[in-house]
This record gives C-alpha cells, structure tokens and sequence, in this order.
C-alpha cells in the first residue's frame, strides 16, 4: 500500500500545486518527499471534497467527522480495513509518524479543525472572531508542517512571530479566492462588517468592500513583514528558503490587488512560469548569501 499512495501523492501534488512538487523535491529532507506528499495530497483531498462536492450540510459534517475519528484511530494504532485509496494516504503517513505530538501531528489536528469548520460555515456568515481563529490555525498548521518535513530533528524557536508569515499567506488567500469560494458557498467578510455599511457578500466592487480588502491587504503585509524576521533568524538554510518562496507567491497577488484599485478579480493568472522560476532562484540566491553572512557575522 505504501508504493501505491507514494505514487498517488506524488501525482496529486504535482497537478495540484507545481510550486509545492518542486519544493519537496529541491527542499525537503532525504527520505521524507513521499509523506510530505501525503500530507499535502490528502488534505488536498479533504478540502476539494467539502469545497466542491454538491453534498448537504449533514454529509459534509459525517464527511469529516469520519477523517477525524480515522486520525484518531489510526494514531491510536489502529488501521481500518475498509478505507478509500485517498484514506490510505493519511493512513500510510500516520503509520510512518507514530510520535503522537510531533509537529506533524499539529499540522493534521490544525488542518482538520479548519477543514471541519469549513464544512459547518457553507452557506453561512463568519465572524471576526471565527475569521481570525482561522488564519491563525491555518498559520499553525502550514508552519508546522514545513518544519517537520525540513531538518525535521532541529528544534525551531518558538516565537510570537513563527506563524505570521503563513497566516499572512493564508490571509491572502482568501482573498485571491474571494469571488470563487462565493460561487461555492463560502464568504469570506466577516459578518459584522457587512452588518455595519448594510454589504451584501456580493457587493465586491463597492467602496466599503474594497475598503476592507484594503485593510486586510495591509494587514497582510504587516504579517509578511514580521513572519520574515523570525525566518531570517532560522539556522536552517532551507527553511528560510521554503518560507521565502511560500511568501513570495502571495505577495506577488497582494501586488495585483493593489494596482487594481482592491477591487478582487475572479481569477489571478499564475505569471509565466520560466520568469516565476528566475524569480525564485534570485530569491534563493540572495537568502542563501544573507544566511551565510550572518554565519560569518557570528564566527
């Protein structure tokens, strides 16, 4: 079983997110690429079942109900006959990591807590609060994640600002999918704001929308800008670089947004991919020689 989810998280990956393929491929630890596809391809999976799949509120929440009593079991080390090739995938990965609190076990116990709220907010408004508690979590998992699968024995510092970074990516997008998640049900403005200049969540191209993407823009680069000092103190070369590049892919669609007015497209073109490639090697580059002056700098 374990070849054949290899080969399926390997292939999910590559079609889902070219960035995230090459990323294990160039970054991640010797002997950890496939569960690092794992736990990408399965959430993957996750998601795009509750987000597209035309399903009733019941079914989605028995959906995910089912994977979060399948993690429970399968870190209790049992392993259900009966599991679909994509249940495999989680199953083959917690079969490889029976730590119990690793960081890993944090990105999936943080994942599935977004992935069960998602299901439950379909169709419905969001709060202030429920908005922040996501990112934050979603910040969380994705930080623990790259830490895990790069020099997974380093012990990383902790730090007010170790999720920024991420929770601004996530912060961005969902703004980049704003106009998508609301054809599938999903709004993204918490409902406190549209309640107090009387928006509706498809009143995009209005001043007081645009005036909250604004803000969340710049909230964003704050976080961005803040996530960076904690990844240029890491002593792990590649994972500044993977931080790097993770945060250089939202940025450059906060840049889109600004130059159009904040008003959100429907859809953001993914750039050239041969200048996309030249941008990431130039960042490589410069972070690598950065890290390696602050190395003399301590000798």
């Amino acid at each position: 079983m374990t070849d054949d989810t290899a080969a399926i998280s390997r292939e999910i990956t590559r079609v889902s997110s070219k960035q995230t393929y090459y990323t294990v491929r160039l970054i991640v630890d010797n002997g950890l690429e496939q569960d690092c596809h794992r736990a990408y391809a399965y959430f993957r999976w996750v998601d795009d079942c509750i987000d597209e799949f035309d399903q009733s509120q019941d079914e989605r929440i028995t959906f995910i109900d089912r994977q979060s009593q399948l993690v429970d079991q399968l870190y209790g080390g049992t392993r259900p006959s009966e599991l679909c090739p994509e249940e495999n995938i989680v199953a083959d990965l917690i079969q490889h990591n029976q730590g119990g609190n690793s960081r890993l076990r944090s990105y999936i116990d943080n994942f599935m807590a977004i992935l069960k709220f998602d299901a439950q907010r379909k169709n419905r408004l969001i709060s202030q609060e429920e908005l922040s508690w996501y990112s934050d979590r979603l910040g969380k998992a994705v930080t623990d994640c790259i830490q895990h699968f790069i020099h997974t024995e380093h012990q990383y510092p902790t730090a007010d600002n170790q999720y920024l970074a991420a929770t601004a990516a996530h912060i961005t997008h969902m703004l980049r999918d704003m106009r998508e998640d609301l054809s599938n049900g999903f709004v993204n403005i918490p409902r406190e704001y549209l309640e107090q200049f009387n928006l509706d969540p498809e009143d995009i191209d209005s001043p007081h929308f645009k005036d909250w993407v604004r803000q969340r823009v710049e909230k964003a680069r704050k976080y961005f800008y803040e996530g960076k000092k904690y990844l240029d103190k890491l002593e792990v070369l590649r994972c500044k670089i993977a931080g790097y590049w993770y945060c250089a892919r939202f940025e450059g669609i906060l840049d889109t947004i600004e130059r159009d007015g904040y008003v959100l497209r429907t859809r953001y073109a993914k750039g050239n991919r041969l200048i996309t490639w030249l941008v990431m090697a130039r960042l490589s580059l410069t972070v690598s020689l950065q890290h390696l002056f602050q190395r003399w700098q301590l000798i």
